[in-house]
């Protein structure tokens, strides 16, 4: 791994977030053919078979016995897959696909209390400060309808969305942890183990699935070939070359997108507050990450 990013690495960041900004928007186009349990299983499934059939052309085979790994592997895939893919997709059929894309940004600000919680990263004055800011745009993001919980499904449906986005952060804490093992490895492992968990729930709850069409099904083949499983191997390439903080660069990137194919392409009308919200949370995750921040842009 370099320290310094190439400009592959920088063009590989455009695109991981043009790609992943628009998965919300996808998300929300093959709802209109299935449920959330079929949208999420079918990207999770296809995802699987492209990542574990690649395995084996790289030399990389599943992990041994051990049974620490593959504790933290089976957590890990139902974290970054099974239970956040179900949510996302559930909760993308009551609010905008921007929400989707709004949520994931606080991905970033979650992990700096985690850490300091269980203890990885301590959290100061400057890192606190843009916790509360960003968490200010997340409570201007939701605020409204946490008056109407019970009044209408929106407000759950945001709130899944946010338990999505507290499940990568949660992973992301744990995947620090987890032993070595193979970056591809941990990609595609954890994908393979939420397909197990998710396909009995898809069939006993909806049925199998049948095509619908080439928009909402197409829109289920992108998710699961474009932005899981290509997106994942471009992931660890970024990783591998510039670094796991230059990998943060996405979480800038990914909820303007979001808001920007909602907008254009889905017609969404909306809120104020979400361009607030907006405006906020990334204000906080740049306060909170700027030492590392500043460290890249001295490299690069």
């Amino acid at each position: 791994m370099t320290d310094t990013a190439t400009r592959a690495d920088w063009l590989s960041i455009v695109i991981l977030a043009l790609v992943w900004g628009s998965a919300f928007m996808f998300m929300s186009v093959a709802l209109e053919g299935y449920g959330p349990i079929t949208v999420a299983t079918a990207r999770t499934t296809l995802a699987a078979l492209v990542l574990l059939s690649i395995m084996p052309m790289v030399g990389q085979k599943l992990p041994g016995k051990d049974p620490v790994l593959w504790g933290y592997i089976v957590v890990t895939g139902l974290l970054t897959t099974a239970i956040p893919f179900v949510l996302l997709s559930w909760g993308l059929q009551y609010v905008p696909s921007s929400f989707g894309g709004l949520a994931m940004s606080t991905i970033p600000l979650m992990v700096l209390v985690l850490a300091h919680v269980w203890g990885d990263e301590r959290i100061f004055a400057r890192r606190a400060a843009g916790v509360a800011i960003g968490f200010a745009g997340a409570l201007i993001l939701i605020g409204p309808g946490l008056f109407e919980l019970g009044q209408s499904t929106a407000p759950l449906a945001q709130l899944a969305c946010l338990a999505a986005a507290f499940c990568y952060s949660v992973s992301s804490i744990l995947t620090r942890r987890c032993p070595p093992v193979e970056p591809l490895t941990l990609a595609a492992v954890p994908l393979a183990i939420g397909s197990i968990v998710l396909i009995p729930l898809m069939l006993w709850f909806e049925g199998v699935p049948t095509w619908q069409g080439l928009r909402p099904g197409g829109a289920i083949l992108m998710l699961g070939l474009m932005q899981t499983a290509a997106m994942n191997l471009l992931r660890i390439q970024v990783i591998r070359s510039a670094g796991s903080v230059f990998m943060t660069l996405v979480n800038y990137q990914v909820p303007i997108w979001a808001m920007i194919y909602g907008t254009l392409l889905l017609g969404e009308d909306l809120p104020w507050r979400f361009y607030l919200a907006l405006v906020l949370i990334l204000c906080g995750l740049a306060l909170g990450q700027w030492r590392a921040l500043k460290g890249l842009l001295r490299r690069n």
